[in-house]
């Protein structure tokens, strides 16, 4: 695929270089989980040029109250999901067969304090609902 679409908050670092596979999906449900995890986005900004500067280059963090209480196996599952290299990114299969999301199948009782504390965090998350594209 050779162009850009997409939501900033969403697009994987190979879209802006329109040079991408389905390993782009595979990083947006990276940033899905991220959100869900959390209550807000990985790459955040004022603005669309700001949000995707910060998506070309990837860096985000598991730093914060949020993240005290998410288990390390869902961050390793979480760094698999947003590897920056789309060759070293695991495959949508690779992520259904991820330990973390094998344990929490079988999970019936959710973590009450943490989904609360993400419920919160997403009421102040406001998504821009709209899909940008570039002229090639």
């Amino acid at each position: 695929m050779n162009q850009k679409f997409g939501t900033p908050y969403y697009i994987a670092p190979e879209v802006l270089k329109k040079k991408y596979d389905e390993k782009c999906d595979v990083w947006s449900i990276g940033v899905i989980m991220y959100i869900l995890l959390c209550g807000y986005p990985p790459f955040n900004g004022q603005n669309d040029k700001v949000i995707m500067e910060k998506v070309a280059k990837g860096a985000y963090n598991l730093v914060g109250p949020e993240w005290d209480s998410v288990s390390n196996e869902a961050k390793r599952l979480l760094k698999k999901l947003l590897e920056y290299d789309p060759e070293k990114r695991i495959s949508a299969e690779q992520a259904l067969n991820d330990p973390w999301i094998k344990h929490k199948v079988g999970i019936k009782e959710l973590d009450k304090p943490l989904a609360v504390n993400a419920l919160k965090n997403l009421k102040t998350f406001r998504v821009k609902i709209f899909v940008f594209s570039f002229k090639i």
